[in-house]
């Protein structure tokens, strides 16, 4: 199945394409769409078509029902590992008060907008501002200054609690250094 090269007739194949999707074996089910929608897999190709009994009908009704059960608990099983495999990455949100300071997450702005030359030597997170709003437990609006032109609600994952410094401990800036006479 090939679209043209101005992709102006894919409207043709889209019912072939649905075919072939359908009639592919799924990977968690272990069986194909048209076995689990129909009980059976279809007809390609002619057929001519017998009268049947009731007693067809009742088999085929209980086939199906049992495939959708089976059908189910594998989507259940595989739905189950999935949550497993996410869980194993998440952790409680932090909760947080108003009037909390917190920083914020520098990864999604640009330089320009906190007017660095390079992206890849900002700082990780900027200043600490204080929680205004509590909106939801993932999400908070922040006191921002206007100047930062940034949406004061954020989620929490972009921030981080602001823990103050020790009492006794200091910042200390490194001595300038002295080139060729003139100081830095």
């Amino acid at each position: 199945m090939y679209v043209n090269h101005r992709q102006n007739n894919w409207s043709e194949w889209l019912a072939m394409a649905e075919f072939a999707f359908n009639n592919k074996v799924h990977t968690a089910t272990k069986i194909s769409l048209f076995q689990v929608d129909y009980g059976k897999e279809p007809r390609i190709g002619f057929d001519i078509r017998k009268k049947g009994k009731n007693e067809k009908a009742k088999e085929f009704a209980r086939k199906m029902k049992e495939r959708h059960k089976e059908t189910r608990v594998a989507l259940m099983k595989l739905q189950e590992e999935m949550k497993r495999q996410a869980d194993r990455i998440r952790k409680e949100a932090e909760k947080y008060k108003v009037g909390d300071k917190v920083l914020i997450s520098t990864k999604d702005f640009s330089a320009k907008l906190i007017k660095r030359a390079m992206k890849k030597l900002m700082e990780k997170f900027m200043e600490p501002y204080v929680i205004k709003k509590i909106v939801s437990e993932n999400v908070v609006e922040l006191e921002l200054p206007v100047s930062l032109r940034i949406h004061p609600v954020v989620n929490v994952r972009r921030i981080v609690k602001y823990r103050e410094q020790v009492e006794g401990q200091k910042k200390i800036s490194p001595p300038s250094i002295k080139i060729a006479g003139e100081k830095e």
